[in-house]
């Protein structure tokens, strides 16, 4: 039995298949398998004879039918373009998010037995005019092409399930700070820039207000809310099947602030403004606070604080191991 990874080589398919592994070396892994797909552009970096990597382009339908087969037990869909490069290349988009989605779904509906199908969305999703606290079913309103390609994908998502293709959990992240590595092509990239480039000495640019709220949770968080994802019971989970996963609300300001006072004055200085109209336009049309309180009485967990995630970043990617 196996687990498909879309996505499987970038950060966050990399953190939750160790994540996986973990779970599966210590007797609690959430569904019985026996290896791990990670599918993506480039090879994954992880070195266990139970993963596997296929290279290749899920909006080609003969790639995506090879990958999905009888063993099949749950996939993660992680792989997409990101906001920034979805604003900069519609067609990518589109075919990636859009046509790549549509395609593993279609894989996953010729199986025998309705995969457990984990879905990646984004806050990105919501738009226009929006409360100050969003709740569970508050309707979509995508301001962005990367938010709409993720709409597109959650009604994808819901009506498989409907049908019984598949058994499907619509997981909307909350951006996910602190990145470690280089930026992405995400607009909200700068939400770790900020706190990793000084963390390591280096300059960085905020390109919003820093009255900007941002919704925010921890890689640790994040990947521990997606396995648990994998573990819920559809009998706990609605008609529609999505969920705004737990996050913690955060001005930019407040996130410089934490910074100062976990590395110190110093460090805070590395970070100068510089505004993006294009950044603002698509980061400040995200709604910046969400009602979480179905997905916490659901067993999903979330951060305390910004200052313990910058803590979490330090001991996690800047503390030296023996």
């Amino acid at each position: 039995m196996k687990i498909i990874v879309t996505g499987g080589a970038g950060f966050l398919g990399t953190q939750l298949i160790y994540k996986l592994l973990h779970r599966a070396d210590h007797g609690v892994a959430p569904l019985t398998f026996d290896s791990i797909t990670a599918v993506d552009l480039v090879e994954s970096p992880i070195e266990d004879p139970r993963v596997t990597s296929m290279v290749g382009d899920l909006s080609d339908p003969a790639f995506t039918a090879a990958i999905v087969d009888e063993e099949t037990v749950a996939i993660y869909h992680l792989a997409a373009v990101l906001s920034g490069g979805s604003a900069e290349n519609f067609d990518l988009a589109m075919s990636v998010n859009i046509d790549g989605t549509r395609n593993l779904l279609e894989a996953a509906r010729g199986l025998r037995r309705a995969p457990r199908f984990i879905f990646t969305s984004s806050l990105a999703v919501f738009g226009g005019k929006m409360p100050e606290l969003v709740a569970p079913d508050f309707a979509t309103q995508p301001d962005s092409t990367y938010g709409a390609t993720k709409a597109i994908g959650e009604i994808l998502v819901n009506e498989y399930s409907r049908k019984g293709f598949i058994d499907g959990r619509i997981c909307r992240l909350p951006t996910i700070s602190v990145r470690p590595g280089a930026p992405n092509s995400a607009a909200s990239s700068f939400a770790s820039g900020i706190i990793r480039e000084p963390l390591n000495g280096v300059e960085s640019v905020c390109p919003v207000p820093h009255a900007t709220p941002m919704w925010l949770s921890s890689p640790r968080t994040v990947v521990t809310n997606l396995v648990h994802a994998l573990e819920l019971s559809s009998e706990h989970l609605d008609n529609w099947r999505g969920l705004n996963l737990p996050g913690i609300t955060v001005t930019v300001g407040e996130m410089l602030a934490a910074l100062e006072r976990v590395a110190g004055p110093d460090t805070r200085s590395l970070v100068r403004d510089e505004l993006s109209q294009p950044i603002m336009e698509i980061v400040c049309s995200w709604p910046g606070a969400f009602n979480v309180e179905s997905t916490l009485a659901l067993g999903f967990t979330q951060d305390q604080n910004f200052d313990e995630v910058i803590r979490q970043y330090q001991e996690d990617y800047l503390t030296p191991t023996a």
